[in-house]
């Protein structure tokens, strides 16, 4: 039993000390930046990615950083990271778009349909976590109400704890697909960034096939398949190519 609380104590010991470390070389990082020291702040915060850790915070000074550095196809990835972790965020989206500016490509989006930009507006009011969160806030509610139903000896307790129970089911399951769709969203929805200077878009995963069009690193594609050393992507305006997936970067 000595021995198990021993190792537990270290694990705790370690987190602490890695939260601490981490804690610390970001602070490097940004007083790095603010002495406009940017490739010191670059490494800095690439040390704290390399050790699995992440926030919408960590990846959006980064994506200043290399903006200031000027390399802008790395700077929109980590706009584009950042944006994933916290959606709504307006300083990240005023960046992205200024980032985005610099690049050749300017892809015209195909217009989506207002009901789909209503939904994505509202579930990116929270995290998937957050959703998660809020869903079984709504599911233990629902229990407590079903308890005093199923418990209660006055008749008017248990009528609004039967009717509120509805509700509150209703709302559990609702915001558990919400949740699922914001997750749904942020995995299986590959995108990645061009991060090389000028590609051709290929009609097959295939060298010699017929060329569609070109891009440029920057670009922002979402990726429908991989063969080989080969994906399929989709730009904003719907045209459709293979190229090589090592010139891209996953967001």
């Amino acid at each position: 039993m000595q021995k198990v609380l021993f190792i537990l104590l270290g694990f705790f010991i370690l987190g602490r000390t890695f939260a601490f470390d981490a804690n610390a070389t970001f602070a490097k990082a940004n007083e790095a930046y603010a002495q406009e020291m940017y490739a010191e702040a670059i490494e800095h915060y690439e040390q704290i990615i390399a050790v699995k850790y992440e926030s919408a915070e960590l990846y959006f000074n980064l994506g200043n950083a290399y903006f200031k550095q000027g390399e802008i196809p790395s700077a929109i990835l980590n706009y584009e990271k950042a944006k994933k972790l916290k959606p709504n965020d307006d300083d990240i989206d005023f960046n992205l778009n200024v980032a985005n500016t610099k690049i050749v490509d300017k892809i015209e989006p195909v217009p989506e349909l207002f009901l789909w930009q209503w939904w994505r507006a509202f579930y990116n009011i929270f995290s998937a976590d957050a959703w998660a969160k809020i869903s079984v806030m709504f599911m233990i509610l629902f229990f407590i109400l079903f308890g005093l139903y199923l418990f209660s000896k006055l008749m008017t307790i248990r009528k609004i704890a039967f009717y509120s129970g509805i509700i509150v089911l209703f709302f559990t399951l609702f915001t558990f697909i919400v949740a699922y769709q914001k997750y749904h969203v942020l995995t299986a929805q590959q995108e990645a960034i061009v991060f090389t200077p000028t590609i051709t878009i290929k009609s097959s995963p295939n060298p010699n096939s017929v060329d569609l069009f070109v891009l440029h690193e920057g670009s922002k594609v979402r990726i429908i398949e991989q063969v080989g050393e080969w994906s399929e992507i989709k730009i904003a305006n719907g045209s459709v190519g293979w190229l090589p997936t090592e010139s891209l970067k996953k967001i």
